[in-house]
């Protein structure tokens, strides 16, 4: 009889006695541990009485058996985890040292190209005089590097190898070997949870972008993955494989035709012409290579479609090879022309910029195939119980759709209409709703039985010093500053069998409080769908009977400060409670580009998204003089903005002239917003925002700060600021959250230092829209209103230690906070003050 023995912990002590079980008891013990790890002693008495065969073992030994299989369970976990690690670092360290050879060759390489300049310097002063061997040095630099001629190909198999196999050449020449020259792209070190390696080229024809990194996937699954091109790039309309065929040696050629997006309305989309070959060299890697086929190299070729400019796309692809152990590193390179004259010169450098492709291709190939290994291996939670398939699907409708809005393509349905005019605000429909959003649309929504379409208001306007990143975070974080309920009312309701009448637009006529019920991220955080919800609005104050809470989905990417090149974006689309999966969607919302890829001068990414501070300072000492600021820091980007609105056709032009006027609304809205966060504003010696200078906010500091010594007996502040300003700064400085809140029935936070507007993840102006109440837990409201009668009676309570929640609803734990009262200078109590000590996200 097979038997197992384990220790006694006390019996070890004791009489260093073993208790043995039987595979009989093993088993019983283990189907209770399964079910719950950690029994309790109540639990373990009742599994002696059900099972027999453990009635001779005492309930000590049994929780210890209990203590011990989870410790095993923890060392079996963590030794799991570590030969991970210990794969990963095997993986990256071999990718670490083919990289240096890469540069060794390269800088091999430059040594010698160096020492064949000085040469032909040397050559050619000493010539100076002689024409004749000047004439020689030029004429040898005209030979030196010539342009390759390559020999007509036509588009039979034979000729299509041959510029397959010269595609694989020299996308391997890039991938591995010294054709480009690499520079390591700003904000991105290698590292073992780092997404991989990644450069940019730092000289050569077009923009080029390469990344290697470690994928837990197989190759081949990495490469179905990534041939999928428009289930990953944002930016890719279609991709027709119009002639597959197979080769000679195991590979696959095929002839794509792939149109993408243009970013804004200011420029026109793209379309390539491609050769794709797919093949595994000797050492078993997989290659999946591409490029544009032209009339230097040959073969077939196709005309350009309607509206849309023809790119080229240079050597590219990918190389995959297998790891030992499982997984696979792999090299992407991606390479284009993408036609920079053919866009408004303030435009060009979305199409110059290496950076940008880095962002928009490369990495986001990179990111989706570590999303997928994760998501295969269950590392992934997702909420509402969704499939990761099935939210990635509605990331990616969100996307197309507002894609499609911005675009507008004739092939769809689009069409112009006339304008009022004024030109700042195009306004497109389309009658033909069921061609654009396909098996979407449906009899119960209205749109095919009353017959009506879709209208598309958008505008693109230039922003000056303000980075992307931040404006979008705002624009999500604060919905009130520029959203009109009214609006968001009048969509929710225009999908449904019985849409509203049209609203009119007022700015900044939001008035209800939002919700964000995050529903899935990717693995590092730089794309985020949510649901928000929008509690309780009516379109007027007839219709307050139908008033309820109104959600949309929404994307939000690019919020990451310090990715260079990254362009940041805001979509969402109403949806039903239901929230079914194949329900319509009809996207708005915010893109912010980037134009200069420098990063000097941004705020770090803890900024606090204060308008208020920027807005009502005025002469507080918060503005400098001059424009220093803005001469030091000259960041552009280019805002694009969409909304999409359903119309039945009698109200078509009251639906227009709806759209047109919010649409405005909220580009003034943006504006105003863009020129608070505008780091120009501020001197670039100078870190956080200060607090708004007003004589209010200089009494209340005091207010606070003579309350706390009068009551607590020591100074909140340094003994030696006298001023009211110098004691508002210091208190706006102060490391530990401060905020005010009223004495009301229900109180609400009237100010908050900066700590405290970082806590609660708030500005000044939404502050207000903040009650106690909703930021304490359970134990913390008991602990209030256990210690309110002290606060009042004595002055102030310390409370314990505790957990809150930000506006954002992010738990905040906190090591102690004090509550006092805020006397005025009649000895009157004007409110309470909370100070939250070495508080941190959890």
């Amino acid at each position: 009889m097979a038997v197992i023995a384990q220790k006694d912990v006390k019996g070890a002590m004791d009489t260093s006695k073993y208790v043995r079980y039987t595979s009989e008891q093993v088993e019983a013990l283990e189907r209770v541990y399964s079910e719950c790890p950690k029994p309790s002693s109540l639990r373990r008495q009742q599994l002696i009485r059900e099972c027999p065969i453990l009635s001779n073992i005492e309930p000590k030994q049994i929780k210890v058996w209990f203590q011990n299989r989870r410790c095993r369970e923890k060392q079996r976990k963590e030794a799991s985890r570590l030969q991970t690690v210990n794969r990963k670092l095997t993986a990256m360290n071999k990718l670490l040292m083919e990289e240096n050879d890469r540069l060794q060759k390269q800088v091999s390489q430059l040594v010698y190209e160096n020492g064949y300049m000085r040469q032909q310097l040397q050559n050619a002063s000493v010539a100076t005089t002689d024409t004749s061997c000047e004439s020689v040095v030029t004429s040898g630099q005209h030979q030196h590097n010539p342009t390759p001629q390559h020999p007509p190909r036509d588009a039979s198999p034979a000729g299509l190898l041959s510029i397959a196999e010269e595609t694989l050449a020299e996308f391997l020449s890039k991938a591995t070997g010294t054709a480009v020259d690499w520079v390591q792209m700003p904000g991105m070190k290698p590292g073992p949870d780092s997404i991989g390696i990644v450069a940019i080229s730092h000289s050569c024809s077009g923009v080029a972008a390469r990344a290697c990194g470690l994928v837990g996937l197989e190759p081949t699954k990495i490469a179905e993955i990534l041939k999928d091109r428009p289930s990953w790039l944002r930016d890719c309309r279609c991709l027709d494989v119009l002639t597959p065929f197979p080769t000679g040696n195991g590979g696959t050629i095929e002839l794509l035709y792939m149109q993408t997006y243009a970013p804004t309305t200011l420029a026109s989309a793209r379309d390539f012409w491609t050769l794709r070959y797919t093949t595994v060299l000797e050492d078993g890697s997989l290659v999946v290579c591409e490029r544009s086929l032209s009339g230097a190299q040959g073969g077939p070729s196709i005309a350009p479609a309607q509206h849309f400019v023809r790119a080229e796309m240079l050597p590219s692809g990918y190389l995959i090879r297998p790891c030992e152990g499982g997984g696979s590193i792999i090299h992407i390179v991606d390479h284009m022309d993408l036609e920079p004259w053919s866009v408004p010169e303030v435009l060009r450098p979305l199409y110059e910029s290496s950076t940008v492709l880095a962002q928009k291709m490369t990495i986001a190939a990179l990111r989706r195939i570590r999303q997928i290994a994760q998501e295969v291996t269950g590392e992934v939670v997702f909420g509402w119980g969704r499939q990761p398939a099935v939210l990635r699907t509605f990331s990616q409708r969100l996307s197309r759709g507002f894609n499609e809005a911005v675009n507008g393509f004739t092939d769809d349905g689009w069409s112009l209409m006339g304008n009022d005019g004024m030109e700042d605000v195009t306004i497109a429909i389309n009658s033909s709703p069921s061609k654009l959003l396909g098996s979407q649309v449906n009899s119960s929504n209205g749109l095919t039985a009353v017959g009506g379409g879709i209208l598309c208001a958008k505008a693109s306007m230039l922003l000056q010093n303000v980075p992307p990143a931040l404006l979008v975070r705002f624009l999500r974080e604060h919905r009130s500053e520029w959203a009109d309920c009214n609006i968001d009312a009048y969509s929710a309701a225009a999908l449904k069998a019985s849409p509203y009448s049209v609203p009119g637009s007022r700015a900044g006529g939001f008035s209800g409080s939002q919700v964000i019920l995050p529903l899935a991220h990717t693995v590092e955080h730089e794309e985020f769908l949510e649901v928000i919800k929008l509690e309780g609005h009516g379109l007027t104050q007839e219709e307050a009977v139908l008033s309820r809470d109104m959600f949309l989905l929404q994307l939000c990417s690019g919020i990451d400060e310090n990715a260079a090149g990254a362009c940041a974006q805001l979509v969402f689309a109403p949806i039903d409670e239901s929230f079914a999966d194949d329900a319509p969607l009809l996207p708005s919302g915010f893109r912010v580009i980037p134009l200069d890829s420098r990063t000097d001068g941004t705020s770090g990414p803890n900024r606090t998204l204060d308008l208020a501070s920027a807005l009502e300072v005025g002469s507080a000492g918060t503005r400098t003089s001059g424009d220093s600021g803005a001469n030091s820091f000259n960041l552009r980007s280019v805002l694009t903005i969409a909304f999409q609105f359903t119309y039945e056709n009698h109200l078509r032009e009251n639906v227009a002239s709806m759209a047109r006027q919010y649409v405005r609304s909220v580009v003034a809205s943006v504006q105003r917003v863009a020129m608070a966060l505008a780091p120009s504003r501020l001197s670039s010696h100078v870190g956080p925002r200060l607090p708004p200078g007003t004589p209010e906010a200089l009494t209340l500091a005091r207010w606070i700060c003579q309350s706390y010594r009068f009551l607590l007996g020591v100074e909140l502040l340094r003994a030696d600021c006298e001023a009211s300003e110098s004691v508002l700064k210091l208190l706006w400085h102060h490391s530990d959250a401060i905020v005010c809140c009223s004495l009301k029935s229900l109180p609400v936070f009237t100010f908050a230092n900066q700590a405290g507007l970082d806590m609660l993840e708030t500005t000044l102006v939404a502050l207000q829209d903040i009650s106690l109440d909703k930021i304490l837990d359970e134990n913390g409201r008991k602990s209030l209103c256990s210690d309110f009668a002290q606060i009042m009676q004595q002055g102030y309570a310390y409370l314990p230690a505790g957990i809150c929640v930000s506006s954002m609803g992010r738990p905040v734990s906190y090591d102690r906070a004090v509550a006092w009262k805020v006397l005025n200078d009649a000895d009157s109590t004007h409110c309470m003050v909370f100070m939250f000590m070495n508080w941190s996200f959890m």
